[in-house]
């Protein structure tokens, strides 16, 4: 349907040209297509350094943004479409294939309302503007004009708050509403926000950093233009939107789990598994495999449990790892201060695998305070693409019983290094690739390469230590049973509570974990399966490698090769990779 509408479009646009300039004209199109979108995702221009934009908060929740938005790629499509594929090649015709893949999955999304949907314990625009403006985030505050610019953005984010509320209230009487057990837990974090004096309020702390070479008349000029902002104009948005939640929007949330209630549920469903995963895989596959998956990893945990000589069952094993206080800290500055130790370890090992680094540093930091009690036991922010702001690896202190030791070298591989912080500064400093591919993220490459890396420990000297060993399982653990309760959430019926007993079934997680974990598969579907499935995607082409290369196989090259090009959705990374092996196996000089 949508090759169709773009061939309807494609007589207004003119002959691309000779064939000899189409790869010019090609790229001189994709550079058009991002200096378009920057405008509409001005926060994404501030993440990568792109400071144009710094002043603008884009309200993408209003009817006239979702025309524009809906305009703006299908336009893009027939632009893009105007240029037949197989004149293009290499690196062009990666872009061609990707670009194409973006804007026909977008469009096809645009059938279901998200935008009745804007705030969740997960994911909540408000909680987002607070991190932005706390002066420890994206947004940079070194110089006048930059708080000039977050005071204008501001302007923009109540708006946001205001329309959400609009949006929301259609929502309600649409039936389109958040499930009330995850909805009850954003009220809290509002609550945080919702001070009553502008210098308790998180935003304070950017004049708290406010740089010392700002002279004293401008420093004067902007503290009072922050207070009066925040306390006349941020702080009451802030309140309105907690106001709406806790009085209006949690008493008419429904009482199921999964998207599988809503209007159009299912097939809401099946495109989020598309959009996530890059895959057409059906929700039943995917939930066989992951119970298949979840009973090998159980297996291997028993071994480790037998191998340490513990002598009680797999649960019982799992309650010791939980109980025993020789497994976690104490203290939240120990385990910051054990992944920073952690980070020397690991990176010393890394040429073993790679001959490939990004040149941005990395980072330790703990999860701000007021989003820490929702927010995941870690995430990665990547750096800005001039390397002004480094990549920052977020452990979570908020309950160190979710934090164990044994568990601390899988989860620096996957969020840190050689996982997402290798994929995305690798990909931003790849200068001669077009800005689309070096900014955009494809969730199951991003999380399958991640969860791919986890892997890699053993091949770099690391799980040396049995438990280590577990934590690197429990870790896959997590992962395999996403598949199912996913699944099992949004197109099987199952309940918060049936998917809470699954996984304390499976794993030796903390109870804080496991309700974080399922509350968020409930409000963010088809996400949590891009990890397995994009694992199970570079581990089969790496076999595939392997096979076919023999000796030849060098895997310095092959991770290379997944890395150099940038992220790609999995169908273009398989067909970039087969393509590789085979030039590989007819080089004459190879091995």
């Amino acid at each position: 349907m949508l090759h169709a509408l773009a061939a309807v479009l494609l007589t207004a646009i003119p002959d691309a040209g000779p064939p000899q300039n189409r790869s010019g004209d090609f790229n001189a199109m994709l550079d058009a297509y991002w200096e378009e979108y920057l405008p509409l995702h001005p926060i994404q221009a501030t993440a990568i350094g792109d400071s144009r934009y710094n002043d603008r908060f884009y309200n993408d929740l209003t009817p006239q943004a979702r025309a524009q938005m809906h305009a703006f790629h299908t336009r893009w499509l027939a632009r893009l479409l105007a240029f037949p594929r197989e004149a293009l090649a290499g690196q062009d015709r990666l872009s061609f294939d990707t670009l194409s893949w973006v804007l026909q999955v977008t469009l096809e999304g645009e059938r279901f309302p998200d935008h009745l949907l804007p705030c969740s314990q997960y994911s909540c625009g408000a909680l987002d503007f607070a991190q932005l403006g706390s002066g420890e985030s994206l947004q940079p505050f070194k110089t006048v004009k930059d708080y000039e610019d977050f005071l204008k953005r501001g302007d923009g984010f109540v708006g946001w708050m205001d329309q959400a509320v609009v949006n929301m209230r259609e929502g309600i009487q649409k039936g389109v509403v958040q499930p009330k057990q995850v909805m009850q837990k954003l009220v809290p974090e509002l609550d945080q926000l919702c001070v009553t004096e502008p210098e308790q309020s998180v935003f304070w702390g950017a004049i708290k950093v406010m740089p010392a070479d700002i002279k004293a008349p401008e420093r004067a000029r902007m503290t009072a233009a922050y207070r009066r902002a925040i306390g006349q104009r941020w702080l009451p948005a802030l309140r309105r939107l907690r106001d709406f939640v806790r009085d209006e929007y949690v008493p008419s949330c429904r009482a199921t789990s999964g998207y599988g209630q809503l209007p159009d549920g299912r097939a809401w469903y099946a495109w989020a598994i598309k959009a996530s995963t890059t895959t057409q895989m059906e929700p039943e596959v995917i939930h066989q495999l992951g119970q298949a998956e979840v009973a090998r990893i159980r297996q291997d945990m028993d071994a480790v449990r037998r191998q340490v000589g513990f002598k009680g069952d797999l649960h019982a094993f799992f309650k010791h790892l939980e109980d025993d206080p020789a497994f976690y800290f104490t203290k939240p500055e120990d385990l910051l201060a054990g992944h920073v130790a952690l980070q020397a370890k690991v990176e010393a090992l890394l040429p073993k695998a790679f001959d490939l680094f990004p040149k941005t540093p990395l980072v330790v930091k703990a999860v701000e305070p007021f989003r820490a009690q929702s927010a995941s036991g870690a995430e990665y922010q990547v750096g800005s693409a001039d390397g002004s702001r480094p990549g920052t690896f977020y452990v979570n202190t908020f309950n160190l019983k979710a934090q164990p030791k044994f568990g601390m070298e899988t989860l620096f591989l996957h969020e840190a290094s050689p996982g997402h912080h290798f994929q995305f500064s690798l990909a931003r400093e790849l200068e001669s690739l077009p800005k689309f591919r070096r900014f955009s993220v494809y969730s199951a490459y991003a999380e399958g390469w991640a969860l791919y890396t986890e892997s890699l420990g053993k091949e770099l000297g690391l799980y040396t230590d049995p438990y280590a060993w577990f934590g690197h399982l429990a870790d896959g653990q997590l992962r395999a049973m996403r598949l199912v309760v996913d699944t099992g959430l949004h197109a099987k019926g199952w309940s918060r509570e049936q998917s809470i007993a699954f996984m304390r079934d499976n794993s030796s997680m903390a109870d804080s974990d496991i309700v974080a974990e399922v509350e968020r598969y409930m409000v963010w579907p088809g996400q949590a399966l891009s990890y397995k499935l994009g694992q199970f995607a570079i581990r089969e082409l790496r076999t595939q490698a392997e096979k076919e290369l023999g000796p030849r196989f060098n895997l310095k090259a092959f991770h290379r090769q997944v890395l150099i090009d940038g992220p790609l959705p999995l169908d273009v990374l398989k067909t970039k990779i087969r393509a590789w092996i085979a030039s590989e196996k007819a080089r004459p000089d190879a091995g």
